[in-house]
Formats: C-alpha cells, structure tokens, sequence
C-alpha cells in the first residue's frame, strides 16, 4: 500500500476512536514508514519529532502561554476590564462594548483565543446577566470576541506559522493588529444595533474625572504589557522570543509588587498549568514535523502541488480553496495542529503562484481562530459554556450574527491581498 495512503488512513483512523491529535500525527508517521516500504527506519521518526522543537522561534509559545496566565492571576486582567467599562460602558449595551474592547485589550496580552474567553467572561458574564443582558447572545458575542485573541499581537499561531514559512514575526504582527482592530469595530457596531434592537440595559453611572483618572492610572502597568511586547519586536531591540520572556518577568513584577494579588503558592500552580498547556501545543508540533516530512518523502506531497497545478487555478481562487480547506478542517480539529500539518505542504503550492507570505498567513491564522467558534471542535464555544452554564447548542446559535460578521473580515482578507499586506 502507498506510504502516503497509509499515513492519512491511520491518522483519520485515531482521530475517529479519540487517540489525541499529537499521539495520531506520531503513530501515523510510524506506520507509513514501517508498512509503506519507505526509504527509512523508524528510529528517523523520534529524529524528526525532536528536531522539529529545535527552533528559539518556539520558545515564545511557552513564554506567551505562562505571561498570559500570571496576567489573568495577577490582577491585569481586571484593570483591563475596568478600564474599557470606563470608556464605552455607559451607552445603550455598553457592557457588552466593554466585552469587546477588553477580549482586544486582552487579546494583546494572551494570544489565545479560549484564554480570552474563560478569563473577559468570567469577569463580565455574571454581572452582565445580572443587569439584565441576553444570556446566549452575550455568551456568544464573548464566542466570537474571544477569537481576537490569536489575531491582535501577540499571537500563538502566528508565531507558528512563521516558525514554518520564514515570514517575519513583526510583518505577521502588524498586519494582525490591523485586521484585529477592524475585526474589533465590526463587532462593536453589530452590538449596537442589537442593542437598540433588542432594548438591551444601558447603565447610567457618571464617573467625576477624578474616578475615570484613578480608573487609567491603575490601568496603566497592565496597559503597559502589550507595548512591552510589541514595542520590542517592532523597533527590532528584542525577537519574539525575547519579547515574550520579558513580558512574563513585567506580567509577575505587576502582579505580586503593583497589583499585590500574585503570591508564591499562586505562581507555582501557574507555572504547572503553563507547561501543561506548552507542553501540549509543542508535542503536536513536533509529531506533525514528522508527520509533514514523511508526507513529502512518499510522494504524496508532489502529487498534491501536480493536483493543484493541475487545476490551473489563479491565485485568488487558489486562496479561496485553501480558506474553504481550513475552514473544514477547523471543525474538528485544532488550530495548531491544522497549521503545522497543512502549512508546509499548502506554502510551496501559493509560493509558485506568487501570493504574498502575509497574506497567505492571513487566511491560514484567521481561518483556525474560526474554527474555534464552530462544532465540534469549537473550544471558544466550550469555554464560554464553562463560564455561562449554558448549553453549546443555545451558544452556538446565537454567536451566529457575530460569527457572520467575522467570517466577512476573513474573506476580504482572502480576496484582497492589499488588506492584508499594506503595512508590511
């Protein structure tokens, strides 16, 4: 049987009887290379799984994973939501401006989308129902919020993505905020209208300015994280890398000395729970390193780009191809995994046509944050569950509107290159 045939048949097969994805990519690998009559022993497996880690590029996934948790511990993320509430909260649906403007605010402290999600929603959720918002439409606006989280810098798979393309970090950051902003108004003009449509709370709180003074000046050391980490790397003074060590020195001084909600115990938990979740995303990379490379030495990976080329397809409706592939593939698995097992064989393909690195990394980063708002895989929509105790169905229904919206920012950056390159 063909190594390449082997390998996507074991694959589909672990991930249908639930074998996590990066224990499938890995035992894929190895049966191709056994059973597929490949030039190659099985010990060239476990190589290529730890040489796929031997990037600095990478390290900055775990150094964004554990800032983005001692934020949420350590009392930036409360200022953050304090301070957006205090700009936008007090017209008709303010709350829910304040939602959006903090999952932005966040979003450029985290990276990660559930993260976003479990740490604005815990915060917001509660209080929201409490003064009389929509339940499923507010957890499901806090669905779709939370996806700016990879798309405004700093961002997780972003990092990946130029960890396997080349493309420059800052280019992929900029371009990012960019998108993220507008994605953010878009979002903030649809709840508006839901808002006088469906005669949602408006409070009517006046703060002297001496109280929206105090609400900045607390704001400042958490305001101050994301031009930590964006101020590096665009002035080119600190890598990704680098970026993301400091800010988790900044995210523990301003917990445990400014903030004083972070202490010894806490940290240590965090820390677990941080290499817990590196750990994770690291391993797939790894396993679909391997996974990619015995793709590419059965054949498989050649017949794809002759497949393609074959098409005769120009560059536009080759984008759209590879947006409708990941937008499948985001149903039922994670983006990570998506990125690092279709990256580098789609990227040679749009490579030979000619489309830009950024806006090829565009359509790959955004396509898998909404994959994380839609069934099954749909860890957005798990996570607001776990804060709002409502059903995923009830969820998923009503983030509809604002996933609509979204998705409409996601293929003008599929159709327009210019959208999504114009700073770079």
């Amino acid at each position: 049987m063909n190594a390449g045939l082997i390998l996507f048949l074991i694959f589909i097969l672990c991930l249908v009887i639930g074998v996590p994805v990066s224990i499938s990519l890995s035992v894929a690998s190895l049966a191709a290379v056994v059973f597929g009559g490949l030039p190659a022993s099985s010990t060239a497996i476990a190589q290529r799984i730890f040489g796929g880690l031997q990037s600095s590029s990478i390290m900055a996934i775990a150094f964004f994973v554990l800032a983005g948790n001692l934020m949420t511990k350590g009392g930036i993320s409360r200022r953050i939501v304090d301070f957006a509430d205090c700009l936008v909260g007090n017209v008709r649906g303010g709350m829910s401006l304040a939602l959006v403007l903090a999952c932005a605010f966040f979003a450029a402290l985290s990276g990660s989308a559930p993260a976003t999600v479990i740490a604005i929603g815990t915060m917001l959720y509660g209080d929201m129902i409490k003064k009389g918002y929509p339940g499923p439409r507010t957890a499901g606006l806090l669905v779709v919020s939370g996806g700016l989280g990879p798309i405004i810098p700093p961002s997780i798979i972003m990092v990946i993505y130029c960890t396997l393309t080349g493309a420059s970090v800052g280019n992929m950051f900029k371009q990012g905020m960019m998108i993220g902003i507008v994605i953010m108004l878009v979002l903030m003009v649809e709840v508006l209208w839901f808002a006088h449509k469906e005669k949602w709370p408006k409070q009517n709180v006046k703060r002297t300015p001496a109280e929206v003074v105090k609400v900045f000046l607390d704001a400042i050391p958490a305001l101050l994280t994301p031009i930590i980490i964006l101020g590096g790397i665009y002035s080119g003074m600190l890598t990704a890398t680098e970026s993301a060590a400091v800010a988790v020195v900044w995210a523990a001084i301003a917990g445990a000395f400014i903030y004083r909600e972070l202490n010894l115990p806490d940290t240590i938990q965090i820390i677990k729970d941080s290499a817990k979740s590196s750990a994770m995303i690291l391993f797939i990379i790894a396993a679909s390193t391997a996974f990619s490379w015995v793709f590419t030495i059965s054949g498989a990976s050649k017949a794809l780009v002759d497949t393609v080329i074959g098409m005769n397809l120009n560059a536009t409706m080759f984008c759209l191809v590879v947006a409708v592939i990941l937008l499948i593939f985001g149903t039922f698995m994670e983006g990570t995994a998506i990125a690092v097992l279709l990256v580098p064989v789609l990227w040679p393909i749009a490579q030979s046509m000619g489309i830009n690195v950024v806006h090829f990394g565009m359509i790959v980063c955004i396509s898998n944050v909404v994959g994380t708002m839609t069934p099954p895989e749909a860890v957005n929509i798990y996570s607001a569950a776990t804060v709002s105790k409502l059903k995923m169905g009830e969820i998923a229904k009503a983030e509809i509107p604002f996933l609509v919206g979204y998705v409409g920012v996601f293929f003008l950056c599929v159709f327009s290159e210019w959208f999504c390159t114009f700073l770079t």
